[in-house]
Parts: C-alpha cells; sequence; structure tokens
C-alpha cells in the first residue's frame, strides 16, 4: 500500500507548488487517516521566525486534500468550500507530523480533520476542512 501513496506523494510533490514547498514523506497510511512528515522551510516563516499561519493552514489543505484522493484512488478531486483553523502554539522551521483524519464523506460532500503537531508531538495547528467531492474519470 505504500508505493501507491508514495505515487500520489510523487505527484503531488511534481505537479503542486506546495507539493515542493512542504516535503512530505509518508509515516503512515490506513483507509481514512493519513499520516505525514512534512517540513517548514525559510519560505514559509515570518519575520519573527515564526511559521505564518497560512502556511499552516496550507499544510493541512494539502494533507486532508490527498486523503480524499489516496482513499478514492484519484477518482475523486477534492474542491475546498471552507477551511477553519485553529492555531494553538507557533511552529518554527524544520519538520512536524502532519495527520489527516476523515470524519464523514456523503456523496458530494466531506469533512475531514487535519492537525499538525510539532517536534515535541505537541498540537500546534487543527483544521476542519469541508470539501466538496468532483468525480473524475
Amino acid at each position: 500500500m505504500s508505493d501507491s501513496v508514495q505515487k500520489f506523494l510523487d505527484f503531488h510533490k511534481e505537479a503542486g507548488g506546495t507539493g515542493k514547498l512542504f516535503n512530505f514523506k509518508l509515516i503512515s497510511y490506513e483507509e481514512d487517516c493519513l499520516v505525514l512528515e512534512g517540513e517548514f522551510s525559510e519560505e514559509t516563516l515570518n519575520p519573527d521566525g515564526s511559521v505564518q499561519g497560512g502556511m499552516m493552514t496550507a499544510m493541512l489543505d494539502d494533507v486532508t486534500a490527498l486523503l480524499i484522493i489516496i482513499n478514492s484512488n484519484a477518482t475523486l478531486y477534492p474542491s475546498s468550500t471552507n477551511l477553519h483553523s485553529h492555531h494553538h502554539r507557533p511552529l518554527f522551521k524544520g519538520s512536524v507530523t502532519a495527520k489527516a483524519h476523515l470524519v464523514k464523506m456523503g456523496k458530494t460532500i466531506a469533512t475531514v480533520k487535519g492537525e499538525i503537531y510539532n517536534a515535541q508531538g505537541k498540537l500546534a495547528t487543527t483544521l476542519m476542512h469541508t470539501i466538496f467531492l468532483q468525480k473524475r474519470d
């Protein structure tokens, strides 16, 4: 299974702008749950050295959308209708753990929860992502 997940991560890195930025590496995947290692580089930082909140939201947008793509074997394309993020503590340059968990999936709408954990394993950001599901042929 990890080989098939890796092909989606490779495509995201090659074809997506943020895919190049976050340098995702697979930690684990089970149906409805994806865990990746991600990286915040110098380009994602505020002037004070902390990660810009929009970059945290962008990372979780990617991870939660990738879960939908992987679960559907790319037969569904996620189109965001709402991203609601909570920032619990600052993050800094370096590696983090990003998790996505499918909360509910209907015929046309899905809700996915995303979380970022810092290097010490503490929750830094939570995202609730409402996604319109577009069928792909």
